[in-house]
C-alpha cells in the first residue's frame, strides 16, 4: 500500500550526523521509502530555538544537504511543492519531497524571511514546537492552554492563506488550535498528533478538537512515538489502531493521515522504519475497509494537498 507521511526529523539528522540518504541508520531512507511504497515524505527543518544561535541559518544549512540528496538521487526523488508536482513525480515514479518547518518561531517574525522560504519551496510551518514565540503559545504548559495567538500569528495566518501554505497546529495550544480554525479560510492539519482521549496528552487533538479539524476539511497525522499513544515503553500498532478507530469515530474516516515523527522518536516501534509500513496496513484489514485504509495511507493527505497547495 502505498503511503504519505506528513512529519519526520530526517533533514536535522541527516545534516547533524552527517549521513547520506540512500541508505543509513535512520528511520527513514531511500531504499526503507522505496520498500514501504512512499508517494510522498513531508521533510520538517526542525529547529530548537533554545540550542541554536542562529536559528534561519540552520534551516538553509538543512535545504542544502537535503537540496543535495534530492539531486545526487534525482532518478528516485523529486522536489514537490504543489499538487500538480506531485503527481508528476508519481507518474514518474518518483518520491515526492515536500519542505516543512516546525518550529515558526524560526523565521523571526520577519515576513521577509517566509518570503525567502517559500521561494525555496517550502509548503507547511508547524506554528510552534516547545517555546513561546511571536506567533503563539505552545501546547506543554498548562498555562498556555487558553493563551491564543498574538497578533503577528493571526497575520501570519492570513498572510499563508494567501501563499497558500499549510498551516500545522501540531505542538499549539489549545486556544491558539481555535484561533486557527477560526481564522483559516483552508483546511489546515495536525501534521503528527493523536486522540487526547485515548492517551491524555496534551500534544494529541481533543474530540472537540477533531471535530473541528474534519469540519474545516483538514487532516491529523497518526504519530508513532509511544507518549503519543499509549503507556507501552514500545510503540504498538494495537495503540495505533485504538487511536485511529477512536479519530474515526470522532471526526470521520476523512480526517485521518499518517505522520509518522519517524527520526524525531527515541523509543522503539513495532513499525521500526519507513520500510514496514505495510505492517500497518496489515493490522488495519478487517477494523477498517480497503477504501478507509487508502484514505489513511495517501488518500486524505491528496486531498489536502489539492486543496490548499
Amino acid at each position: 500500500m502505498k503511503y504519505i507521511d506528513m512529519h519526520c526529523d530526517t533533514a536535522s539528522k541527516l545534516l547533524d550526523e552527517n549521513k547520506f540518504l540512500l541508505d543509513n541508520d535512520f528511520s527513514i531512507d531511500i531504499n526503507k521509502l522505496i520498500k514501504g511504497h512512499s508517494m510522498a515524505q513531508f521533510f520538517a527543518f526542525f529547529i530548537d530555538m533554545k540550542n541554536t544561535e542562529n536559528p534561519f541559518d540552520r534551516i538553509l544549512k538543512m535545504k542544502d544537504v537535503l537540496f543535495e540528496e534530492i539531486s545526487k538521487n534525482k532518478d528516485r526523488l523529486s522536489l514537490a511543492t504543489d499538487y500538480n508536482s506531485l503527481i508528476k513525480n508519481q507518474d514518474k515514479n518518483k518520491i515526492s519531497c515536500f519542505l516543512t518547518l516546525e518550529e515558526g518561531g524560526a523565521i523571526n517574525g520577519d515576513i521577509n524571511n517566509l518570503d525567502i522560504l517559500y521561494d525555496l519551496g517550502l509548503r507547511l510551518i508547524t506554528l510552534t514546537w516547545n517555546y513561546e514565540n511571536q506567533i503563539g503559545y505552545p501546547h506543554n504548559i498548562e498555562y498556555y492552554k487558553d493563551k491564543g495567538l498574538k497578533p503577528f500569528g493571526k497575520d501570519l495566518i492570513e498572510i499563508m492563506n494567501h501563499y497558500k501554505m499549510i498551516i500545522d497546529v501540531s505542538h499549539l495550544s489549545d486556544k491558539g488550535f481555535y484561533d486557527v480554525a477560526k481564522l483559516s479560510k483552508f483546511p489546515f492539519v495536525a501534521s503528527h498528533s493523536n486522540s487526547r482521549f485515548i492517551q491524555n496528552h496534551s500534544r494529541n487533538l481533543s474530540d472537540e478538537m477533531i471535530k473541528t479539524l474534519a469540519n474545516s476539511g483538514g487532516v491529523m497525522g497518526l504519530n508513532f512515538c509511544s507518549s503519543f499513544l499509549g503507556n507501552n515503553p514500545v510503540s504498538t500498532i494495537d495503540d495505533m489502531k485504538n487511536h485511529l478507530m477512536h479519530i474515526r469515530n470522532k471526526g470521520g474516516i476523512d480526517v485521518i493521515c499518517l505522520g509518522t515523527d519517524f527520526d524525531g522518536i527515541e523509543n522503539q516501534v513495532e513499525i521500526k522504519d519507513a520500510s514496514e509500513m505495510d505492517k500497518l496496513y496489515l493490522a488495519l484489514k478487517g477494523t477498517f475497509n480497503e477504501d478507509e485504509i487508502e484514505k489513511i495511507f495517501y488518500k486524505n493527505a491528496i486531498r489536502l494537498i489539492k486543496d490548499v497547495l
